[in-house]
C-alpha cells in the first residue's frame, strides 16, 4: 500500500464501530422503495451530525451531499440504495420486508465514506468534488404502488436512480461507482468482483378483464380472466425458444391473485412481469411478441387486456478502463489473487445503475461477505467487515486514485468515455419511447376484435 492508501484504512478503522451499528440498525429496519422512510431519518441524522449539509429528494427518501475539495476538478458520485424487499418468509423479516439484497450493507459503508472523508488529510493531494449520495427503489417491485406515485405526480420514473437523474441530481456528475454486497462465505477466494455488465428491463404490468358470474351455476354467462392470464402465459413461454441466445431474454411473471370468491367466475387477473434484454432494441423487440402472445389469448377467450409498459433498467455496461483502475485499487487493499474481475461475464440481472452508465462512466462492482442465496430467505450479512467496512476502504481507494495528480485518471477515463446517449435529455427521450397504455382488445357490440398491441 501507498502512504495515501494507509491513511485511508485507518481513516475508515476509526469509524468502523459507527459503520458496524448501521448495518445492524438499517438490517432491522427494512422498507421497500419509495418508503424508506425510516433509513432516510437515521442517515440524516448521522450525515448531519458528522458535519454535512444535505439535499434531500423531499417527497421521496433520498439525499445526496456534494464535498469540495478547494480545487478544480470533475466530480464523482458514490451512492448506496436504501430499500429492502418484500419477503415475509424470511426469518429475520419485518413487517414482511427484508434486506436480502444487502443494500442496508451498502448505505452503512456510504456512511463510512463520509467519516472517513472528515478526517484529518483525507482530501489532501484531491482536486474536483464527491458526491455522496443514498438512492431509493432500486428494487423494480411493487408495481401498481409505483404506478399510482406516478399518478399522483411524485415520481415520474419506477427506479430511484432514474428518478433522480429526472430531478437533475446527476446533471453535474462527470463519472460514478458503487458497491454492492455479495454472497460469500468465509473460506470464499475472493472478496471483490466484477462483471462486464448487466442486462436492462422493461417494467409490464398486465390486466385481464372478463366477466363475473356464478362458477357453479352459470359459467357459461362468465368471462374467465384467469383462464385468459394463464393461457397468456402459455402463449409466451411458448415463444421462449424464438429468443436468441445472444440478447438474453428474460421475461418471469407473477399472477397477483383474483378478488372474488371461490365460486364466482374471475372478472379481473393483474400480472407484474419484466421483459430483460442485453440492448434497448432487442427489449422492444421481443416484448412485441411477449404482447401480441397476451393479447392472442385474450382474444381466444373473448377477454380484454390492459397493457401497461414503462421504462424500467437500461443495459448496464461497465467502463473497461474504469474497470481496469477499480480492479487494481481492490487489489491493493486485498490482494491481487482475492480480486475476480471477469471482462466477459454478463450478467442477466438488471439494475438501474445502467441508466447511470448510459451517459457518463460507472462501476459497479461486488463486495463479499453475505451468505445464502440474494432476494433469498437465507440471505444474511456474516461478515459486515468484509462487505461494509472494506468496501469502504475499496471506494476510497478509487476515489484516491481517480482524483489525485489533478484528477488525470478520472479525466482520461471521462475523456475517452462512449456514451450510450449523448446528453441526459437525449437518453429520456430514448426511454421514454418504451411507455405504453393500450386496451389492446375492443369489441364492438356484434362481438368483433379490434387488435392493437404496438406502441407506434
Amino acid at each position: 500500500m501507498t502512504n495515501r492508501q494507509e491513511l485511508i484504512v485507518k481513516n475508515v478503522d476509526n469509524n468502523k464501530q459507527m459503520i458496524l451499528d448501521a448495518e445492524r440498525w438499517l438490517w432491522a429496519h427494512p422498507q421497500t422503495g419509495y418508503t424508506e422512510w425510516e433509513a432516510n431519518g437515521y442517515l440524516t441524522e448521522k450525515f448531519e451530525a458528522l458535519g454535512y449539509t444535505l439535499v434531500q429528494a423531499g417527497n421521496i427518501p433520498g439525499f445526496y451531499t456534494d464535498i469540495d475539495t478547494g480545487k478544480p476538478g470533475p466530480k464523482l458520485c458514490i451512492m448506496g440504495e436504501l430499500d429492502a424487499l418484500d419477503i415475509a418468509n424470511h426469518p429475520e423479516s419485518v413487517n414482511g420486508m427484508t434486506h436480502c439484497c444487502g443494500h442496508h450493507g451498502q448505505v452503512a459503508a456510504l456512511l463510512g465514506i463520509a467519516a472517513a472523508l472528515k478526517e484529518p488529510g483525507a482530501l489532501d493531494g484531491l482536486c474536483g468534488s464527491i458526491r455522496l449520495m443514498a438512492v431509493p427503489a432500486e428494487e423494480m417491485i411493487q408495481l401498481a404502488f409505483r404506478e399510482d406515485l406516478r399518478k399522483q405526480g411524485v415520481i415520474g420514473y419506477m427506479g430511484g436512480k432514474v428518478e433522480f437523474m429526472s430531478r437533475g441530481y446527476f446533471d453535474d456528475v462527470d463519472i460514478a461507482m458503487m458497491v454492492h454486497g455479495g454472497a460469500a462465505g468465509p473460506d470464499e477466494a475472493f472478496d471483490f468482483g466484477c462483471g462486464a455488465g448487466n442486462n436492462g428491463c422493461m417494467a409490464k404490468t398486465i390486466k385481464f378483464k372478463g366477466k363475473s358470474s356464478h362458477a357453479g351455476g352459470a359459467p357459461h354467462l362468465g368471462i374467465n380472466a384467469q383462464y385468459a392470464a394463464m393461457l397468456g402465459l402459455q402463449a409466451v413461454n411458448d415463444l421462449r425458444e424464438t429468443f436468441q441466445e445472444k440478447d438474453t431474454i428474460r421475461f418471469h411473471p407473477i399472477m397477483m391473485g383474483v378478488n372474488v370468491a371461490v365460486n364466482i367466475i374471475p372478472d379481473e387477473m393483474k400480472i407484474e412481469s419484466y421483459v430483460r434484454g442485453k440492448t434497448i432494441e432487442a427489449i422492444k423487440r421481443e416484448n412485441k411478441k411477449v404482447n401480441r402472445a397476451l393479447t392472442g389469448a385474450a382474444l381466444a377467450m373473448g377477454a380484454g387486456v390492459e397493457l401497461c409498459d414503462r421504462p424500467g433498467y437500461s443495459p448496464e455496461i461497465h467502463d473497461v478502463k474504469f474497470m481496469q483502475l477499480v480492479e487494481k485499487c481492490c487489489g491493493d487493499l486485498v490482494g491481487a489473487d482475492r480480486v475476480r474481475f471477469d471482462y466477459g461475464r454478463w450478467s442477466t440481472g438488471s439494475s438501474d445503475f445502467g441508466d447511470i452508465t448510459c451517459v457518463m462512466p460507472g462501476v459497479q462492482f461486488n463486495a463479499c461477505g453475505a451468505s445464502g442465496t440474494g432476494h433469498g430467505i437465507d440471505y444474511y450479512i456474516t461478515d459486515p467487515n468484509r462487505l461494509c467496512v472494506n468496501s469502504a476502504k475499496a471506494q476510497l481507494f478509487v476515489t484516491d486514485a481517480l482524483l489525485s495528480n489533478d484528477a488525470a485518471a478520472a479525466k482520461e477515463i471521462i475523456d475517452q468515455y462512449e456514451p450510450q446517449y449523448p446528453s441526459i435529455k437525449a437518453y429520456f427521450e430514448a426511454i421514454n419511447d418504451l411507455i405504453l397504455d393500450k386496451d389492446a382488445v375492443k369489441y364492438d357490440e356484434n362481438g368483433n376484435a379490434t387488435v392493437d398491441f404496438q406502441n407506434i
